[in-house]
């Protein structure tokens, strides 16, 4: 399953990648991407995305509380 973890922040962004990487060490370490949102010029406005592959159901609360500490959100992919 892939899941897409939402950030406003670069370093919350890579601040959690690291954490899943070390929590799940089997999935490495997820992707950091940015996100630019449809219609804005200024940088400011992207959004950082922290893209999970193979997470299985039963981490996802786990990983909703960390998420939730960085003002994050998820969304599935």
């Amino acid at each position: 399953m892939s899941v897409l973890l939402v950030f406003g922040e670069r370093d919350d962004a890579e601040e959690v990648a690291e954490t899943l990487g070390e929590w799940f060490p089997s999935l490495g370490v997820p992707r950091v991407v940015r996100e630019t949102l449809a219609g804005e010029d200024d940088a400011e406005d992207a959004q950082w995305l922290v893209v999970v592959e193979g997470m299985d159901d039963g981490a996802l609360a786990k990983v909703d509380e960390l998420v939730a500490r960085y003002e994050g959100w998820r969304e599935a992919g």
